[in-house]
């Protein structure tokens, strides 16, 4: 797929997978305050746009494909990453991956954005997260999506905080019946790798078929185009 990333939460175009993590080392004792943080920024500038999709060579998806929706939910702003310090990024980890991954297959996305949007600040954000995961809440979604029906395989992205998908993940995959669907996961995250993804999908996606997900560091996505395409040809998305 090629041309500009869709602007619009409804527009068509997106993926995901469970086992394989991809780490850039060993985590210092330090970095662990991560594992109840908001997706890590990529490595430099301190401000971070994410590349537009470009052609992808001879890597396509297969004619013929069932229809498949890649849905995601990122934030930008102030972040954490496991290398320390902090970065203000313009456009998500997460969304970063969810453009790398639409750029590769046929798919249509939608990006899953709070009512109440999620802080700049990365203080603020992970204080809203301690508290929405002590309380079991479900946040509203803006522009709730209308049906996963037509889509027999879902790929659901988001970031990693306090070692879980965030809660407004649970509000919605909780909307639909994933009976008889192909669910994979993919994750941004700083020390956590894919948390309790599976788990928390396995809960929200009852009768869902449920496959191995991707994690990648938030910091080092553009690094990792090769595993994501590797991925998603063990899927079956990607020839």
């Amino acid at each position: 797929m090629t041309g500009a990333w869709p602007s619009q939460n409804h527009d068509r175009r997106s993926v995901l997978r469970r086992g394989l993590l991809l780490t850039a080392g060993v985590v210092t004792p330090g970095a662990l305050a991560a594992c109840s943080t908001p997706d890590s920024p990529p490595a430099s500038p301190a401000t971070t746009t994410a590349p537009e999709p470009t052609p992808s060579g001879d890597t396509v998806a297969p004619s013929g494909a069932p229809p498949t929706l890649l849905a995601y939910f990122s934030r930008p702003g102030e972040n954490y990453y496991y290398y320390g310090g902090r970065r203000d990024l313009e456009v998500g980890n997460t969304e970063v991956l969810a453009r790398m991954i639409a750029e590769l297959i046929d798919c249509d996305t939608y990006r899953i954005e709070a009512a109440d949007p999620y802080p700049d600040g990365y203080d603020a954000t992970v204080a809203r997260n301690s508290r929405e995961q002590d309380h079991d809440a479900r946040p509203v979604i803006a522009d709730p999506f209308d049906s996963i029906e037509q889509y027999d395989t879902i790929l659901i992205g988001s970031p990693i905080w306090g070692s879980r998908t965030p809660m407004i993940m649970s509000s919605f995959v909780e909307s639909f019946d994933f009976s008889g669907k192909t669910v994979r996961p993919f994750v941004t995250y700083a020390v956590s790798g894919l948390g309790r993804a599976e788990e928390d999908y396995a809960a929200g996606c009852p009768g869902a078929d449920l496959q191995p997900g991707l994690a990648v560091q938030g910091e080092e996505v553009p690094d990792h185009r090769d595993d994501v395409e590797a991925w998603l040809r063990e899927a079956g998305l990607l020839t």
